[in-house]
């Protein structure tokens, strides 16, 4: 009667294991975030170039500019970017999931050297004089996308466009750069352009007395929120030199995927099946420990926010061959107990120790 009632209240058990794996399996499969190989992104390498002021890039300077990085990377939406800082002058950063590479780089590497210029190229404005995360993306009155920046004193700001307005067309301008490079950039060589490298040239006809300034241009949306992303995340510490990238697409991420999914499972399925054909009740014993082992792993990856990989995958087919194999060497050796006519549970005994 009691070996009754284990048997009934082992096979509940199986029961109750099967119906929350099968209910609870493809929502937590769903649920995992996928690294750059299998959903597709981008990958770039930097080499940190010297500081301007011959400081030493140590660690510390290092780990601010992975800070700066995460900022604005931030502004891309990206779930669980991948920032490493490999040796002592490179910074590897993963982007799973991002299709427009070209906006990605550019918000990566830019130097976030915001200043405003007059016609002749002189600084009037300094990222200094705004205030620090004060940036932010909005709508003029027109409904037009523009960002709008805090200043830390708003006279100067106003002596400033005084000055300009006072300068006749076309030199009343307050012209905004961002990253302007001393000697090789000008507002006279940019203006001939189609597409100008400065942020915006706003005409000034009349002094203006506020705590903000407004940056507006033919701008998205998705732009402006990048441009404050930018400015917010502040200037990077260093310069970065890239020096290897590469992307995957997104069709191909999904197709290792498919593939390796099917593969992982062809290959879990054969081995479940040789144990329960080989071993019987002892097999499906392994069948059940080792689906419940699986199960548990992508719920615990599920939980703790992981990033499954080709590796990853690669390692849960390794997990489940490491307790395939202890399977087996446990069975073997109480079918080698049993040979001797030592009992089931005395060879149960001492194949488990």
């Amino acid at each position: 009667m009691k070996a009754r009632g284990r048997i009934i209240a082992f096979f509940l058990l199986v029961i109750v294991l099967i119906g929350m794996i099968g209910t609870t399996s493809l929502p937590i499969a769903k649920d995992i975030k996928l690294g750059l190989d299998l959903q597709g992104g981008f990958e770039v390498l930097y080499e940190v170039t010297d500081l301007e002021d011959g400081q030493e890039i140590t660690q510390d300077v290092l780990a601010d500019t992975t800070d700066a990085l995460l900022s604005r990377i931030n502004v891309l939406g990206v779930s669980e970017p991948v920032i490493q800082i490999e040796g002592d002058d490179r910074i590897r950063v993963q982007l799973a999931g991002v299709e427009d590479q070209a906006t990605a780089r550019e918000l990566l590497s830019t130097e976030a050297n915001l200043t405003f210029r007059n016609a002749e190229d002189e600084v009037m404005l300094a990222g200094n004089d705004l205030k620090q995360g004060g940036a932010a993306a909005n709508f003029d009155e027109n409904g037009q996308p523009v960002v709008t920046l805090e200043l830390n004193d708003p006279g100067k700001f106003a002596e400033i466009t005084s000055e300009i307005s006072q300068m006749p067309p076309p030199s009343n301008v307050l012209v905004i750069w961002l990253d302007f490079e001393e000697g090789v950039d000008s507002y006279a060589a940019e203006m001939a352009k189609p597409d100008p490298k400065f942020v915006s040239a706003p005409r000034v006809s009349q002094r203006i007395n506020s705590p903000s300034v407004e940056i507006s241009g033919a701008f998205t949306v998705e732009e402006t929120q990048n441009l404050a992303g930018i400015l917010n995340a502040g200037a990077l510490p260093v310069a970065l030199e890239e020096i290897y990238s590469t992307s995957v697409g997104a069709q191909f991420g999904a197709q290792a995927l498919d593939q390796t999914v099917f593969a992982a499972a062809v290959g879990i399925a054969l081995v479940l099946l040789f144990m329960l054909v080989y071993y019987r009740l002892p097999g499906l014993i392994a069948v059940i420990t080792l689906s419940v082992y699986v199960y548990l792993i992508l719920l615990v990856f599920e939980m703790i926010g992981g990033v499954l990989t080709l590796p990853g995958i690669a390692a849960i087919m390794l997990g489940v061959g490491m307790a395939v194999d202890a399977n087996i060497i446990t069975y073997e050796r109480i079918r080698e107990e049993m040979r001797t006519g030592r009992s089931i549970k005395d060879s149960f005994k001492a194949g488990s120790c």
